[in-house]
């Protein structure tokens, strides 16, 4: 999707929900600052409440560099970055909340009122921590061999998984 100002791509949507209309706007990451900062452009649509909530959760005085760098940084483990995970909503292994904790944070507590985990977990079928993670890596690296015709290690992997899956 397109910003609907500039035509770069969009990586911020937002719904205003502050007028009596909904309104949904996808800007880049200047346009949306533009947005969240009205003292700086008379012309936009002036939103205090949206703009110091996203301007808080979002740390919008990074600059464009910044942000770009933060979308670049990947998890060790599972080799998910910050923007796949803005794009798909949804992280790769647990290690990611570490991996991510101050980027998630605010995230956490805006949704949760916390940052953790309270309540039940499963009892059958629940891998440990480290089992998931290494189960999510020899994912990964067996989707990379069949996508490079690496048959035979990709077989090895499969069985590694199969293994693991067995004892878990």
């Amino acid at each position: 999707m397109n910003c609907q100002k500039c035509h770069k791509p969009a990586t911020f949507h937002i719904t205003d929900l502050t007028g009596d209309e909904l309104l949904a706007l996808h800007l880049c990451a200047d346009c949306a600052k533009e947005y969240l900062n009205p003292e700086e452009d008379e012309s936009q649509i002036d939103a205090p409440t949206l703009t110091n909530l996203l301007t808080k959760q979002l740390k919008l005085g990074q600059t464009a560099e910044e942000l770009a760098e933060l979308d670049n940084k990947e998890c060790p483990i599972c080799g998910i970055t910050f923007f796949e995970f803005r794009q798909e909503g949804r992280l790769g292994c647990p290690y990611d909340y570490t991996h991510f904790a101050d980027e998630l944070e605010p995230l956490l507590v805006n949704v949760h009122a916390k940052i953790e985990h309270v309540g039940k977990t499963p009892k059958q079928g629940a891998y440990d921590a480290e089992s998931q993670t290494e189960l999510i890596r020899l994912r990964r690296e067996m989707k990379k061999a069949i996508e490079t015709e690496d048959y035979e290690a990709a077989s090895k992997l499969r069985d590694q998984i199969r293994q693991i899956e067995e004892k878990g």
